[in-house]
């Protein structure tokens, strides 16, 4: 319990004056239900990060993951600038941990890289089970497709402008990195949108382990492109009535630290909804997206020399969509029903003077669901259900026409749970549900041919095509306290369980090889600890404990039988200090713990990476405040006890890094 000592005694000082007017309010959440509900009227467990606390945050990656490593039960490595999020959300792969915009699903490893937080209005991260209202994501990259089994992060943007407003922010930091965003927010009537552009460029640093297989031999540099809009028409003024629209399109483009080892991505973001008011109770909404990822790289001969060997790439593009209905009914009950579909295709290709295709595959998913929240008294019941049907069919793969083409899968799932109120500030609730995930086709065939394993150069995922679906189930159980309108105490505990989990393990350092296998029946289980703490107005506290106890059981292989999942470390814990301080002073100190990691299932060749600590302070003076005029300086230290932690495939983190800019509104 040391993180409660912590939390009191930050409170010692400033307690004297017993100013306890900072009295945290009970947000309103859309994740739970699609509609907006208090956090307490919903079975769920679900924290808000509202773009306030979202600012103060320092990350080192420029990656959306590095935001919610704070929150309870969230690991994540990202490898570096260039590279995804790796990690794990409950004690599994992050992959059982979607990520959605305002309720479409997007790439838990991609969008994170790509979306500009200055349009982000809060996020909201609802731990548990979530695979009734919301679909698995036809992710073909990366980890492959994704469920909602441990839980789902739900991106919001920002909708309503009170006025118009501009926004101007140029900063420059570490490796020559050197940046700018602007934005200008407005409204017209009942139409409010808002546009912007960012760009960032850097020399950046190596990020390899020594005698690593990137082998840079000069600082891998990268320019990285944004370009976003949206717009929201409230028709008639009307927030239950209204059309949005919203695109977002990242360019990412450098090298890997050697002349011929560059690459260029481009991704694509869109989103459009349309909610419609059928009557006071009654609420359809409709939603559409699209989500295009681009990406191609170099390989060149290293060691023997520099000269370009080949090009490679891959070419994802994903539709989704969504239709509900959800009726508010008998003393604030809903009932949700709807359908949902998706369709992707999938490429890969290598261009060694002629390109050839690799893998080349479709596929498309639909689900039915209803879900009922009963409101009786002090407690909340809920109970829903999904049918998930996916099909994929492939032209190509691993290079040759496979003998069987199309494969389809239908599911059943289900969801219940349930919150009941003893006293107005003590509730406990639980939540169980079950989930569904069919292997991807980059899972399945990898980007390299099965002839490439263990040959120099060849470095990337080998195919597996005997993969097995996995199915699981979730559940948590928790108790939310607040003993005082500026105190809240939180415990959870959470087991989920995956029979055929497909996991990700590495086959070789040198080269660079990966490969998915279905690792067995694997179990996670663990606890929560977390508080949070307002002891004057100027200052919040917060700090949390996760344990995490994971096994492998395969009586087929005595070598993984037994063994941790990779990517989960058994402790970790966050303590962080966000304070208002005279003379215009922001200061927010966060701390994140993280115990050690294993990178493969197997307890003979696996690799096992010490844990660590990063300490990260954010500090803003305001200059200048006049009528709708601001001007402030403000300066961000990343890993400031320069802890150069190693990762898997032999990654490194560069230590400290520091930011310093100015951001003017007006």
């Amino acid at each position: 319990m040391w993180f409660l000592f912590l939390i009191l005694g930050l409170g010692v000082w400033p307690a004297a004056s017993r100013l306890w007017g900072a009295e945290m309010v009970e947000p309103v959440v859309v994740t739970a239900s699609k509609l907006p509900r208090t956090a307490g009227n919903v079975t769920q467990k679900v924290d808000v990060l509202e773009s306030q606390n979202l600012s103060v945050i320092v990350t080192g990656h420029r990656n959306i993951a590095d935001y919610l490593i704070y929150q309870p039960g969230v690991f994540s490595n990202v490898l570096s600038r260039n590279d995804a999020n790796w990690g794990s959300v409950g004690g599994l792969s992050q992959k059982y941990n979607t990520y959605m915009l305002e309720g479409l699903p997007i790439d838990v490893f991609v969008e994170p890289q790509a979306l500009e937080m200055l349009v982000v209005d809060r996020i909201e991260v609802q731990r548990g089970p979530a695979a009734v209202l919301y679909p698995n994501y036809l992710g073909m990259d990366f980890a492959g497709n994704q469920s909602p089994l441990t839980g789902t992060t739900n991106i919001f943007l920002k909708e309503r402008f009170p006025k118009p407003q501009t926004i101007f922010d140029a900063y420059y930091g570490s490796y020559a990195t050197f940046g700018g965003r602007v934005l200008h927010q407005q409204p017209i009537g009942d139409v409010h949108f808002f546009l912007g552009a960012s760009v960032e460029d850097s020399d950046y640093t190596n990020y390899g382990t020594k005698d690593s297989w990137l082998n840079m031999i000069d600082d891998p540099e990268y320019r990285k492109t944004k370009f976003y809009g949206g717009t929201t028409w409230f028709i008639d003024g009307n927030d239950r009535h209204k059309v949005s629209f919203f695109v977002n399109r990242t360019n990412h483009q450098g090298d890997a630290g050697r002349p011929n080892r560059g690459f260029d991505h481009d991704y694509w973001t869109i989103h459009s909804a349309y909610q419609l008011p059928l009557s006071e109770t009654l609420t359809a909404a409709a939603k559409i997206g699209y989500r295009n990822y681009d990406r191609s790289w170099q390989e060149d001969n290293y060691p023997a020399d520099l000269t370009l060997r080949e090009k490679g790439g891959v070419r994802q593009e994903i539709v989704p969509a969504d239709l509900s209905v959800a009726y508010e009914h008998w003393g604030g009950s809903l009932l949700t029903v709807g359908a949902d579909f998706q369709s992707a295709s999938y490429k890969t290709y290598t261009n060694p003077g002629v390109r050839s295709v690799t893998n080349d595959a479709d596929a498309v998913q639909y689900g039915l669901y209803a879900q009922e929240e009963l409101v009786w008294g002090r407690t909340v019941f809920r109970l829903g259900g999904r049918y998930a049907y996916t099909k994929h069919d492939v032209d190509l793969l691993g290079g040759s026409t496979p003998e069987d083409d199309s494969i389809s899968w239908d599911k059943w799932l289900w969801s219940a749970g349930v919150r009941h109120h003893f006293l107005d500030n003590l509730a406990a609730y639980a939540n169980v549900g079950s989930s569904f995930v069919a292997p991807s086709i980059h899972s399945v065939g990898g980007t390299l041919r099965a002839s490439d394993r263990g040959v120099p150069g060849k470095d990337g995922r080998l195919p597996n095509p005997d993969l097995d679906p996995e199915s699981g189930i979730g559940a948590d159980l928790g108790v939310d306290w607040k003993p005082l309108q500026n105190v809240t105490f939180g415990v959870r505990g959470f087991y989920n369980k995956v029979n055929d989990q497909i996991v990700q393990v590495v086959v070789s350092q040198k080269p660079s090889q990966a490969q998915d296998i279905n690792a067995g029946d694997t179990t996670s289980m663990g606890f929560e600890l977390e508080a949070q703490y307002r002891p004057v107005p100027w200052m919040r506290c917060f700090a949390n404990y996760t344990y995490t106890d994971t096994e492998i059981d395969n009586d087929k292989d005595p070598d993984m039988d037994g063994a941790e999942v990779p990517f989960v470390p058994r402790n970790m814990g966050n303590i962080g200090v966000d304070m208002n301080l005279p003379y215009d002073f922001k200061v927010s100190v966060y701390l994140h713990l993280a115990g050690k990691i294993y990178d493969s299932t197997s307890k003979q060749n696996r690799n096992r990476f010490s844990g660590y600590e990063v300490l990260n302070a954010y500090v803003e003076k305001t200059l200048l405040e006049k009528d709708t005029t601001n001007l402030s300086f403000y300066a961000q230290f990343y890993n400031i006890t320069d802890n150069q932690y190693e990762m898997p495939w032999q990654f490194q983190d560069p230590g400290f890094a520091f930011t310093g800019g100015f951001k003017l509104t007006f």
